[in-house]
C-alpha cells in the first residue's frame, strides 16, 4: 500500500516540479517592486525617481508624431506607487505633458511619457544610500540643453555635501560645542578700498539644496531650501544693479540639482566666481554665527584627476583655454598649477565676504575655513561656500526669514564680492584667457 502512494506521489511531484521551472522567471520578476515614486519638475529639467527593492534593469526609446518617452522596466511588478504616478505630472512641467504606466508583457512594465517636444533623456541607477533603496532615476532635459557627462554618485545629502575624496576629517567644518567671540578679521580696516569693473564680471550664485532635498531645518520648520534661495535671489538682483556685472542662479525655483551640474552651470556661462550659499546647523542649538569656507588643497589633486577625465582629448581644459598637450603628466600639473591659483584667490574672495559678514553678524570663525565641499571643486574658478547662520539656532532661524535680515546678509556678501575685486581685478580665468 505504501508503494502504491508512493508510485502515485512521483506524478504531481514531476508536475510541481515542471510548473516551478515554467513559472520562474514570473516569481523573479515578481521580486523586484517600485514602492516609490518622486518627481519634480523645473526650468532646467524634470525628474523622476522610481525607488525599488532591488536595481531596475531597462530599456528607453523615443517615438514621434506624436513625441513620446517610453521605457521598459525589466523584472518589476506593478504597484499602487507605479499607478499613482501618472496623477502626478503637473500642467506646469515645461518638458512632459502626461505619464502612463502599464503591463507590456509579463515581466515587463512601460512607461510612455507624452512630451511637449524633442527632449534629451538621461537614465542612470543609484545605489542604497542615506535610508533610500536602489533608485532609477530619469532626466529630462530640453533637446538644446547640454547634458552633464557623469550622473550624480551619492543619494541626496542633507547638509552640503562633502566630496568623497575630500579632506580628511581634521580639515572638515569644526563642530564647535560653544559658541566663542570670534577674533576680529581686521582690526583697524579704515576705508573700503575703491571699487572699478572695467570689463563684465559674471558671477554664479547657488542656492544650496532644493526640490527633495530641503537641507537642514529649523526648530520652527524654515528649510534651508527656502532660506537659500531667498537670498541668493537678492544677491542677484544687487549684482545685476552694479554696471558691468551680472549674476546667475543655478536654480530659481524648488528643484534639486546634483552638485556636479552646480559647477558645470558655472563653466557653461563663464563665471568668474562661484558663491554657494546655505545655512548651517548643529545639535547644539546654542552654535551660531556666519562662516565662509574655500576648497582644501588636499582634495585639488584628485579634481584635477576629475577634469581630466572629462576631457580626454586635453582640449579646453582650464578656463576654456586649450591646454594642447598629449602628456596627461604635463596636463595634470597645470591644472594643479590653475587649482592652486584659484585657490589662493577663493581665499582672498572668502576673507573679503567674511570681513563684511563681520559686521552683521557674529563669526563662528575668525577666518575662513577650508574642506572637500564637492561644489568648490571646478580648478578654474574661485569659490566660496557661504554659511550665513545656524538655522538650528532658534533666534538665527526666526533672523534668516527676516526680509530686512536677508537683505543685510545679501548686501554684505555682494560687498564682499566688491572688495575682492577691488583689490584683484583678473580673476584667474581671465588671467588665464589673457596669457592664451
Amino acid at each position: 500500500m505504501a508503494k502504491s502512494i508512493a508510485r502515485q506521489n512521483t506524478p504531481i511531484t514531476s508536475w510541481t516540479l515542471l510548473v516551478a521551472l515554467l513559472f520562474a522567471p514570473m516569481l523573479s520578476w515578481a521580486a523586484n517592486a517600485v514602492d516609490a515614486v518622486r518627481y519634480w519638475p523645473s526650468a532646467d529639467y524634470s525628474r523622476l525617481t522610481l525607488e525599488s527593492s532591488g536595481p531596475i534593469s531597462y530599456k528607453m526609446f523615443t517615438l514621434s508624431n506624436p513625441e513620446r518617452l517610453v521605457i521598459d522596466l525589466e523584472g518589476v511588478e506593478p504597484s499602487t506607487a507605479l499607478h499613482d504616478l501618472a496623477g502626478k505630472i503637473g500642467a506646469n512641467d515645461p518638458w512632459i505633458a502626461g505619464l502612463r504606466a502599464g503591463v507590456n508583457r509579463p515581466g515587463v512594465m512601460r512607461l510612455v511619457l507624452d512630451l511637449r517636444g524633442e527632449v534629451k533623456p538621461r537614465v542612470f541607477n543609484l545605489k542604497p544610500e542615506g535610508g533610500n533603496g536602489n533608485r532609477l532615476v530619469l532626466d529630462v532635459y530640453p533637446a538644446t540643453a547640454k547634458i552633464p557627462e557623469a550622473a550624480p554618485q551619492a543619494a541626496i545629502n542633507p547638509q552640503p555635501e562633502i566630496a568623497s575624496d575630500g579632506a580628511p576629517q581634521s580639515e572638515l567644518p569644526a563642530q564647535a560645542s560653544e559658541p566663542r567671540k570670534a577674533e576680529r578679521l581686521v582690526s583697524k580696516r579704515g576705508k573700503k578700498p575703491q571699487f572699478q569693473i572695467t570689463r563684465l564680471i559674471t558671477v554664479m550664485i547657488d542656492p544650496g539644496h532644493g526640490g527633495i532635498d530641503p537641507g537642514a531645518h529649523g526648530a520652527n520648520g524654515t528649510n534651508e531650501k527656502d532660506v537659500t534661495l531667498a537670498i541668493a535671489k537678492r544677491v542677484q538682483a544687487k549684482i545685476d544693479a552694479i554696471p558691468n556685472m551680472r549674476a546667475e542662479l543655478t536654480r530659481n525655483g524648488d528643484y534639486f540639482i546634483p552638485l556636479g551640474e552646480r559647477v558645470d552651470k558655472a563653466r557653461q556661462i563663464n563665471a568668474d566666481l562661484f558663491v554657494s550659499i546655505h545655512a548651517d546647523a548643529f545639535v547644539n542649538r546654542d552654535a551660531r554665527g556666519s562662516s565662509v569656507f574655500t576648497l582644501s588643497d588636499h582634495g585639488a589633486t584628485s579634481a584635477a584627476a576629475r577634469w581630466l577625465a572629462k576631457n580626454e582629448n586635453d582640449a579646453d581644459l582650464v578656463g576654456g583655454v586649450n591646454v594642447g598637450v598629449k602628456d596627461k603628466n604635463l596636463a595634470r600639473t597645470l591644472i594643479d598649477l590653475s587649482q592652486t591659483a584659484t585657490n589662493d584667490d577663493s581665499r582672498r574672495l572668502g576673507r573679503a565676504v567674511l570681513t563684511e559678514l563681520s559686521d552683521i553678524n557674529h563669526l563662528h570663525r575668525g577666518r575662513v575655513e577650508q574642506a572637500g565641499f564637492a561644489v568648490l571643486k571646478a580648478p578654474d574658478i574661485p569659490s566660496i561656500l557661504v554659511e550665513t547662520a545656524f538655522i538650528s539656532n532658534p533666534e538665527e532661524e526666526r533672523r534668516l526669514t527676516d526680509d530686512a535680515y536677508q537683505d543685510k546678509m545679501a548686501t554684505a556678501i555682494v560687498d564682499g564680492i566688491k572688495r575682492y575685486f577691488a583689490t584683484n581685478p583678473a580673476t584667474i580665468r581671465a588671467k588665464l584667457a589673457a596669457n592664451s
